[in-house]
């Protein structure tokens, strides 16, 4: 009697220490991730084409993919999610064959007043490219880019196209300018004159132009032979220590903003930094060794 007393207490002692394994908190996690990588859009279709590659693909067809509020939305939110996750580390931004983005929304933004415009700080969320997104972003261009849809191609780290991609900032011709960059992006890719006339006069540009003016990095003579590069350079990248390209964008985007002297000390204080991580000594490691470097991405 007492024995089988015994065998139940020591049974009850241990179901507080079952309830807690069962639950098993990394499977929910997993399945969390997963979930969100794979929630509904509207207005954008989200995947995973290529081992450590996310793309997002903008899906308003009838709009020309247009860019409303909604879809800029939904793209932060795609990307915000890819940069979280632990099986990304780069991403492709594209439309159709007929229009990367035609440009924002005019019949959102015709009925704006000046304080509606300036109290909701309208369009600055597009910024969120820039500055929270810390992963490369290849922008892949075929068809319109106009406007908005230029300014957004602007933003990428490296921007991609066909010869029929049509590049312009066309704002003047509605009564207005550029205003999520353009004007500063377009000017520091080309050059103030050129840039001058590009946007004084509402011109369009096109791939070819684009890439022989340094806009586009890569001139791809179809969109599947576009989408082709894209992705495989953005594979490339994926197949290299996250720690070494988050410094590598970091440090090439501050070229931007700081004065050469300026620049190239900061470059030297991240090159620096970069032999505290585990990766550049497995990475020097492997070189010596002749061996292919297996990243910790630590």
């Amino acid at each position: 009697m007492n024995a089988a007393v015994a065998r139940v207490n020591a049974l009850r002692s241990l179901r507080p220490v079952a309830s807690r394994v069962q639950p098993s908190t990394l499977p929910q996690v997993a399945r969390s991730f997963s979930a969100s990588a794979r929630r509904s859009y509207d207005y954008i279709e989200v995947s995973e084409p290529r081992p450590g590659v996310g793309q997002i693909t903008l899906n308003r067809p009838k709009a020309l993919n247009a860019l409303c509020s909604p879809l800029i939305a939904e793209l932060n939110t795609a990307l915000h999610a890819f940069q979280a996750s632990p099986t990304v580390s780069a991403i492709v931004l594209t439309g159709s064959e007929r229009a990367f983005a035609a440009g924002a929304d005019i019949k959102e933004m015709a009925p704006l007043t000046f304080s509606e415009a300036y109290t909701t700080s309208f369009i600055e969320s597009w910024s969120d490219l820039t500055t929270s997104l810390k992963k490369p972003l290849i922008a892949a261009v075929s068809g319109h880019a106009l406007g908005g849809g230029c300014e957004l191609a602007l933003m990428a780290d490296i921007l991609y196209c066909t010869p029929t991609a049509n590049f312009g900032q066309p704002e003047i011709r509605l009564g207005t300018i550029p205003g999520a960059g353009g004007s500063q992006r377009l000017t520091r890719a080309v050059g103030k004159s050129k840039a001058m006339e590009l946007v004084l006069t509402g011109k369009s540009f096109s791939g070819e132009e684009a890439e022989r003016w340094g806009v586009a990095a890569r001139l791809f003579p179809s969109y599947d032979a576009l989408m082709e590069g894209a992705l495989k350079t953005a594979e490339t990248i994926a197949g290299y220590s996250r720690v070494a390209v988050q410094a590598a964008k970091e440090v090439v985007n501050k070229s931007q903003d700081l004065p050469l002297r300026d620049g190239v000390e900061y470059e030297r204080r991240v090159f620096h930094g970069l032999f505290g991580s585990q990766d550049q000594k497995i990475g020097m490691k492997a070189f010596a060794e002749k061996k292919k470097a297996e990243w910790s991405n630590q």
